[in-house]
């Protein structure tokens, strides 16, 4: 396997590929900005330039190459030597950092990229520690390119990921480089706003504080943010995310790194679709009927009376009288155990899948991200968890006529939502008609209305399980923040009622054990969600 050697440590690579991309694989630092793995190579920013010897291919002697070189744009070569480290390479490193601050505002302290500047540890590992520039700084101004970036001008130092991103991946060219020399700047051609389906990550990719989010601008300092690797809860991608969060709210989304799903990138349909987690409509605690109106309970009653109601039903109608509708939206751990719950008290009962919501068609972008069209993020990892039961869950048109049947004795249903907007359609109303409804649910919804026993469920940031996206690639994720309060997560409610019911001991939800349960492929293929790239000094969230 071909060898290179930068500063001193011999580095093994395989294929065709650059230095710089030889020396993030082993994990050594040269200093880049304009360079990003998912976009074509400029070697504009010149800060990662080194002196680089290589062997003679006449006389096979390593030797010199006169002229310092672009790593990013030098391919990797047997045996070939690179030193990042030595003066002439030190003395660019500063002159380029002295340069792109000589009319940088000085405003670290107001600016959101603070704690996560590319300019802030260059500026400090690379830079000068005395600023020679005494002249008056050129200003620019801020702007307004989209309905959700800003940009601040003054902080561009035109390493143009920005602009290549629009024209590479999203496709739709709206960011181009004006003017020249110390007025040149980046703008949004005329008429044409930053407003395309993946415009948030021009904000991830921007290595300084030019290219801000609006929606997390002055909301939190990166410092006070924890991170919790998770996947995309609204819609069918599978995206690896990072969720921002802080004293139990969440602050942004961002991408996390995978080759194989989403790359480096997340749409803006994710980035701001958690929302809900923190709706005023979210359901704070449980609810039972009480001579034809909703009173509020504590969970041992609505648990006690809910299992108290189902196992009634199916021994007043017998085998057959229960239903229960698993949402797409939940983990496969969570449909497991509720399936698990049902069959337990009537193997025949009538197992559903709840609405798939879907919105046009896939949409596929010259860079190869894709926005799906199916907004749940586990119809198939549903279905799996189910079957593992025995018998094939309904869709919920069959599921609807099966309850709406004459023929059929169900008088109890089980319904789960946690849909983050209304889902309920007019089939569904119909077929809970003159039921009783145990109903676990995230939002008000008309099920909840109707139900006579509401237990409150969690979202998907204030639980642990995992999701079989579209591609049917089954991935776990993590907990990010504490239920919210008077709620539990469809796991536990789902253990809670298999306990009160007799059909297991008194429990505490833990995915990865439901999933050595399940067996098969959730025991032996589910691994633990990839960190992708982390600060190693302090664990913060770095854009590449």
């Amino acid at each position: 396997m071909p060898k290179i050697t930068i500063d001193g440590k011999a580095l093994e690579f395989e294929g065709r590929k650059m230095i710089l991309q030889v020396a993030r694989e082993h994990g050594v630092e040269i200093p880049h900005y304009c360079y990003h793995p998912g976009l074509s190579i400029v070697a504009s920013c010149r800060i990662c330039l080194a002196e680089v010897a290589q062997p003679n291919p006449k006389t096979g002697k390593v030797e010199l190459i006169p002229k310092l070189m672009p790593t990013c744009q030098t391919p990797a070569a047997d045996g070939m030597e690179v030193y990042t480290q030595s003066p002439k390479s030190i003395a660019n490193q500063k002159a380029v950092m002295e340069y792109l601050l000589i009319n940088h505002p000085l405003d670290c302290p107001v600016c959101d990229q603070a704690g996560e500047c590319y300019l802030q540890d260059y500026s400090y590992r690379y830079g000068r520690a005395v600023s020679r520039f005494e002249e008056d700084k050129i200003k620019q101004p801020v702007k307004d390119i989209g309905p959700h970036v800003k940009l601040y001008s003054d902080r561009c130092i035109m390493c143009s990921r920005c602009v290549r991103f629009t024209k590479e991946v999203s496709g739709t060219g709206e960011l181009g480089v004006f003017g020249r020399g110390s007025r040149e700047q980046i703008d949004v051609f005329p008429g044409q706003p930053l407003a395309n389906e993946l415009s948030g990550n021009v904000v991830d990719i921007c290595p300084v504080g030019a290219l801000l989010d609006k929606d997390f601008l002055f909301t939190q300092r990166v410092w006070f943010l924890k991170v919790t690797p998770s996947i995309d809860g609204i819609t069918a991608s599978g995206d690896n995310i990072w969720i921002h969060h802080n004293e139990g709210r969440i602050y942004r989304i961002k991408p996390r790194e995978n080759a194989d799903i989403n790359k480096w990138w997340i749409s803006d349909e994710i980035r701001y679709g958690w929302k809900f987690v923190h709706s005023d409509q979210r359901l704070q605690g449980p609810r039972r009927m009480q001579y034809g109106t909703q009173v509020e309970a504590n969970w041992e009653r609505a648990i006690a009376e809910a299992a108290e109601s189902l196992q009634r039903m199916v021994k007043e109608k017998g085998p057959g009288s229960l239903a229960l509708l698993v949402s797409p939206m939940l983990a496969s751990e969570e449909a497991y155990l509720l399936g698990k719950l049902a069959r337990g008290l009537d193997k025949q009962a009538v197992i559903g899948i709840g609405p798939i919501p879907t919105a046009g068609a896939d949409k596929t972008f010259p860079g190869g991200y894709t926005i799906t069209a199916e907004k749940c993020p586990n119809r198939r990892g549903v279905q799996r968890a189910l079957e593992g039961l025995g018998g094939s869950p309904l869709a919920l048109a069959d599921w609807a006529k099966a309850l709406a049947d004459k023929a059929t004795k169900v008088a109890g249903v089980i319904v789960t939502g946690n849909y983050p907007s209304n889902w309920v359609t007019k089939e569904l109303t119909a077929a809970l008609s003159r039921k009783s409804i145990v109903a676990l649910e995230t939002l008000e919804s008309e099920v909840c209305k109707r139900a006579d026993v509401v237990l409150p469920a969690a979202t998907w940031a204030e639980k642990a399980g995992c999701f079989e996206n579209h591609q049917n690639r089954i991935q776990a994720f993590e907990q990010a923040l504490a239920p919210l309060e008077g709620s539990r997560p469809e796991g536990q409610i789902a253990l809670d009622l298999l306990a009160a019911c007799g059909l297991a001991g008194q429990g505490i939800y833990d995915a990865a054990a439901v999933r050595q349960e399940m067996g098969g492929v959730w025991a032996s293929e589910v691994q633990a969600p990839r960190l992708g790239q982390l600060r190693p000094a302090d664990m913060q969230y770095v854009a590449l």
